[in-house]
């Protein structure tokens, strides 16, 4: 029997086996190495059969779980060919309710390649050069080449790969990135040998299609200095900065700058001495001791990265945990960071139950408790992912494991904001049930914001969203969660507005402003700044209130919130009209009214003498969504359905608005405002 622990797969490049003497096996069609693929990134973990179906079709056909068990056989008659009729398979096995491939650990090129790069910090810079050779042969082409770009889709086309093959994107980013690593740790391994000219070309084709990477531009410039060129090394630095600045929008790090000054110095240490220590980690050159206090925070954050970066596995679950809580706190800081730690939490949660433990995807997923306060959602699919993700894992729990069960629960409150379905309010009572049972502040404070997310169903809700904002920032002051005590004051903010009460609405957007300038939360101030331009046209300051929404609306741009940005600027702007009296505004289709364009179709007709196409589109409108433009949009249908004299859809808009009766319309978003609530309920007296 041929020993089975010898086949050997790879995936960087195009899927391949080979047997014990290094001949290729013949893998089949499209669909059998798709599930081979499948297999591999599961890393020796179970794939149940119903996710493998889910994984290979968009739709799958009648008889799909059939035609995987069809795939599977014949995979095991390739990679096993000596073996005896009904003898039980020993590499691709049969394991509870689905497959595995139990290849040996250095079966895989990929995992070769991992390992080679994880360890090369620690191995003397001969070695480390030497093997990170070895490494990067492995690739062939980008890893699981068949399972993404054009070849996924043509194979999708014959029914092989769903959606692009998403179970490989994960696993195709984090090699991606550990190649680019590799690049750069050979070459500082080979600046630790003396051998800078060596180093030049590679580090230039590398920054040809990667140049965003600031450590492959640190060393080319270093590279460059030691092998005698001051000039072209100070010509990498401008070439860099250029770079950075005109294609990302970003200026150089503190490396690069601290780098430029010791060449422009002609530092001692650039001629070598150090970087011995650093080779191929991306360290740094100057002592914390010298630096300004920002370069010292940046050169103790690299420090402790490298040392993280080295401690543990790749495939450890700590580091998966981890990254998530550097998610969160990216996410905080707004623009890119925000968007790019929405992208990626749906990578970490995909990860996380690769490893099929739902106690390890219940903490991936809770971890990301970031603060919400706006009740649009910016991505609805992502968020809509992680809510599947996050009931799959409440299905699996444990008895016992309470607290996770709170998160996962408030997780799902919060990325169910603005629909109307009865899942979310019913997770944010249970939510806050269990987290005030547990007795913990931060799990109560994250299960407030669920509660709070849900709170737009109905009209005149402000006052329950006081009393939420109210014990956040109690809780959040006596225990230290800055955030969330954050959340609090804007929650307040915005329930003072919607009863006028605009002495208690300045105090918690000053309070919210100086907690943001002291722990560095810039998106605080896209949210004060539009309550100041809501503050101007609520006492009638029509001109200078335009000026500060077109002016909040230039901060907002960029700010990686997309579900509050679409569309609020035209909306904020006929509200403003509105509110001033006179006759129905003009209303420009070609602006981006986002989700709010049904409601500005019926005043677009309606000021071009278009009645009967304005009455059609009011009775068209659906009921708003349950967010905190709900009043809002209420008011405006009723608004409509005044001047079109349309007494059924008056009635209705009416009785939507009549709970806040009290408030101004609009103004609980803390945002804009139609004015007070009672002009839209009484009957017209000027029209």
């Amino acid at each position: 029997m041929e020993d089975v622990t010898r086949v050997r797969f790879g995936v960087l490049g195009p899927l391949t086996a080979q047997d014990a003497d290094g001949a290729p096996l013949d893998l089949k069609g499209p669909r059998h190495r798709a599930v081979l693929a499948r297999l591999i990134v599961a890393r020796r973990r179970v794939v149940p059969v119903a996710r493998l179906v889910d994984d290979l079709w968009d739709e799958p056909p009648a008889g799909a779980v059939g035609a995987v068990q069809t795939f599977v056989g014949a995979l095991r008659r390739a990679l096993e060919p000596g073996r005896p009729p009904r003898a039980p398979a020993r590499l691709l096995v049969t394991d509870g309710p689905g497959y595995a491939l139990r290849a040996a650990p250095d079966a895989v090129d990929a995992w070769r390649f991992e390992a080679t790069v994880e360890r090369a910090p620690a191995l003397p810079p001969a070695e480390a050069v030497a093997q990170l050779e070895q490494a990067l042969a492995l690739w062939r082409g980008p890893a699981y080449a068949e399972a993404g770009g054009a070849q996924a889709g043509a194979v999708q086309a014959g029914g092989a790969l769903a959606g692009g093959a998403e179970w490989a994107r994960a696993d195709r980013a984090r090699l991606a990135e550990l190649r680019l690593q590799a690049v750069e740790r050979r070459a500082g391994a080979l600046l630790a040998l003396g051998r800078a000219a060596r180093a030049v070309p590679d580090l230039r084709a590398h920054l040809t299609d990667h140049p965003w990477r600031e450590e492959a531009w640190r060393l080319l410039a270093l590279a460059q200095y030691r092998a005698g060129s001051q000039g072209d090394a100070l010509e990498v630095l401008r070439d860099a900065r250029s770079v950075l600045a005109g294609r990302l929008g970003l200026d150089p790090g503190a490396g690069l700058r601290r780098l430029e000054a010791d060449i422009l110095a002609q530092a001692p240490e650039l001629d070598g001495g150090g970087e011995r220590d650093r080779a191929g980690t991306g360290g740094t050159t100057s002592t914390p001791g010298t630096a300004t206090p920002v370069e010292a925070a940046a050169h103790v954050w690299a420090r402790a990265a490298e040392a993280y970066d080295r401690t543990l596995a790749a495939t450890a679950r700590a580091r998966l945990e981890g990254t998530v809580g550097l998610m969160r706190n990216l996410a905080v800081t707004g623009g890119e960071g925000l968007r790019t730690a929405a992208r990626h939490r749906v990578e970490a949660i995909a990860a996380a139950e690769e490893f099929g433990d739902p106690e390890l995807t219940a903490r991936v997923i809770g971890a990301y408790d970031v603060p919400a306060v706006w009740t649009r959602s910016d991505e609805p699919p992502l968020a809509a992912r992680v809510v599947a993700a996050a009931e799959r894992a409440l299905a699996a729990l444990p008895a016992g494991a309470e607290a996770a069960r709170c998160r996962l629960l408030a997780t799902i409150a919060l990325e169910m904001r603005g629909t109307r379905e009865e899942r979310g309010p019913e997770a944010a009572r249970a939510a806050e049930d269990l987290a005030r049972h547990l007795g913990d502040p931060t799990l109560l404070a994250f299960a407030l914001n669920g509660r709070f997310m849900q709170s737009c169903r109905r009209a005149g809700q402000a006052p329950e969203r006081d009393a939420i904002g109210a014990e956040l920032v109690g809780l959040a002051a006596r225990h230290g969660l800055v955030t969330f005590e954050v959340l609090g004051h804007l929650v307040r903010l915005q329930s003072a507005c919607a009863s006028a009460d605009f002495t208690a609405a300045d105090a918690h957007a000053a309070a919210a402003d100086r907690l943001a300038e002291r722990h560095e939360l810039p998106l605080v101030g896209v949210f004060t700044e539009w309550y100041a331009a809501l503050r101007l046209a609520a006492h009638g300051r029509t001109r200078e209130a335009e000026s500060a929404y077109r002016a909040a609306a230039e901060r907002l741009d960029g700010a990686g919130m997309p579900g509050l940005q679409q569309g609020l600027l035209p909306l904020a702007l006929l509200c403003l009209r509105l509110a001033e009296g006179g006759a129905v505004p003009p209303v420009d289709l070609a602006e981006d009214w986002g989700p709010y364009r049904p409601w500005a179709e019926p005043f677009a007709h309606l000021a071009t003498g278009h009645r009967g196409r304005a009455r059609g589109a009011l009775r068209a409108l659906p009921e708003p969504p349950a967010d905190l433009l709900y009043e809002a949009l209420c008011g405006l249908e009723a608004f409509l359905a005044q001047e079109l004299d349309d007494q059924p859809v008056l009635s209705r808009a009416r009785s939507r608005l009549r709970p806040a009766a009290g408030e101004l319309a609009g103004a609980g978003s803390g945002l804009l405002t139609l004015g007070p609530v009672t002009r839209y309920l009484d009957a017209p007296t000027d029209r």
